[in-house]
């Protein structure tokens, strides 16, 4: 019920951005019960139905991706101080937050079902002259299991994935000393060592006489300390120094800002995926020598865009990084200081969006391509397909802006409290957009025209 509050009463950007994620749901459940209705109408051909069926995993990973990034932007479902108080605490957060990605799914798979059936005649007669028979089946009975199987597969998997990337954690830091043996093997957290004799002296453990007179004479000689643990003298100076104090509670998870003197990792990874990927699509488009040449390799060029596709996402966030080192090279003014700072600071969270972006680009130069080539034309479902991987990433780049506009909102203000004019914020925005285009356009460019090389000879 909370959910549904929260979904109604939302704002209408956040609305717009759900009901991205249902269009998105939606394309994709048609795309897999188109899959199933191929099965359906050639059963002599299950490996070609398998294909179909696997190539849905790609717009389905787009779908997740975005539901994803729209769960984290979602305004009503971030934690703040203080809403444990009223029962909102983290886990109640990411309830909250799984709930209503599982409602816009769910509503997306609905509508391609609904879309599924109108188009195969099971509603109202067959539509378009029965043009979409074919590849849906509609002369054969729709199971209904298999179909309620593939619909429940997006919102399942959005589901899952947004209440494990939002589960909460502990923003205390764990900071584990190593184990050591204490006083008959018993393990213990403090290293601190004993004196020799410390268990043979009567009432050492104990808040006794003799305990407080072997204390006090450990204290007198120089050299020599209480033994650690026990008496009067010891509890006393613990608690004085506050060892003993309880712990204070543990504040509601508030996502901290990124570090921006971190540097990305997954760079020398990412660029040497694209190059294995790259390699690997030159290999399978290598000229034959026997006089009838065969068709080139699918799984070799498969191989070669995954590989491609995942190297370009782990070296994003590091280009980016690169990015902003740059624009605050040689002496550079505000303007140039605060776009550089910003985009160090923002690599982790934009990169990899932007990183599925230029993949998604590189495959729809190397798709074109092959369209043109001696390849079959590309019918309804690959348009479909395409336009929910390419809308999906797209607009899990624009929500990812969106975030991280969110995360910095205080510094912003605090820059206009301090005098800084709009202009310089507008400017400097300008100025991040301008580099991250000339780095990532050539190099989109250049990679894309490298996969494609191989499917256009």
């Amino acid at each position: 019920m909370l959910a549904l509050r929260l979904t109604r009463a939302a704002h209408p950007a956040v609305q717009l951005r759900r009901l991205l994620v249902a269009g998105a749901s939606a394309g994709t459940g048609f795309l897999l019960l188109s899959s199933l209705g191929y099965a359906l109408h050639h059963p002599e051909a299950p490996d070609a139905a398998a294909l179909h069926l696997a190539w849905c995993a790609v717009p389905l990973a787009a779908t997740v991706h975005l539901a994803l990034a729209v769960a984290r932007t979602d305004p009503g479902t971030r934690p703040r101080p203080g809403l444990s108080a009223v029962g909102l605490g983290p886990a109640r957060l990411m309830a909250v937050s799984a709930l209503t990605t599982a409602l816009s799914c769910t509503l997306g798979s609905l509508l391609a079902l609904l879309v599924f059936l109108h188009l195969r005649g099971d509603l109202r007669g067959l539509p378009f002259d029965g043009a979409a028979a074919d590849f849906l089946a509609a002369d054969l009975p729709l199971p209904a299991p298999a179909a309620l199987t593939l619909l429940a597969l997006l919102p399942a998997t959005a589901t899952a994935t947004v209440a494990l990337a939002l589960r909460p954690r502990d923003p205390r830091p764990v900071s584990r000393g190593p184990r050591v043996s204490g006083r008959f093997g018993a393990f213990g957290g403090t290293p601190a060592r004993e004196t020799f004799g410390a268990y043979g002296r009567f009432g050492a453990r104990s808040g006794g006489r003799s305990g407080r007179k072997a204390t006090a004479g450990a204290e007198g000689r120089p050299g020599r300390h209480p033994a650690g643990g026990g008496g009067a003298a010891t509890t006393a100076v613990l608690t004085e120094n506050g060892a003993n104090a309880p712990e204070p509670p543990v504040p509601d998870a508030v996502p901290s800002a990124p570090d921006p003197a971190r540097t990305p990792v997954g760079l020398p990874w990412g660029i040497a995926l694209v190059t294995a990927g790259l390699a690997a699509q030159a290999y399978a488009g290598r000229p034959a020598t026997v006089p009838a040449p065969a068709p080139a390799p699918a799984p070799a060029v498969l191989l070669g865009w995954l590989l491609t596709g995942t190297g370009l996402v782990l070296a994003a966030p590091g280009l980016v990084h690169l990015c902003g080192l740059l624009l605050q090279c040689t002496r550079p003014g505000a303007l140039r200081l605060l776009a550089g700072r910003v985009l160090m600071t923002e690599a982790g969270r934009i990169g990899r969006p932007l990183g599925v972006v230029c993949a998604v680009a590189c495959a729809g130069y190397a798709m074109t391509v092959l369209h043109h080539g001696p390849a079959s034309a590309f019918g309804p479902l690959s348009a479909v397909g395409a336009l929910v991987v390419a809308g999906s990433a797209v607009t899990t780049l624009l929500t990812a802006a969106v975030e991280a506009r969110q995360c910095r909102a205080g510094t912003t203000a605090a820059l206009l409290r301090l005098g800084a004019p709009a202009t310089v914020l507008r400017g400097a925005a300008a100025l991040r957009a301008a580099a991250l285009l000339a780095l990532f356009g050539p190099l989109t460019l250049g990679i894309a025209a490298l996969s494609a090389l191989p499917l256009a000879r």
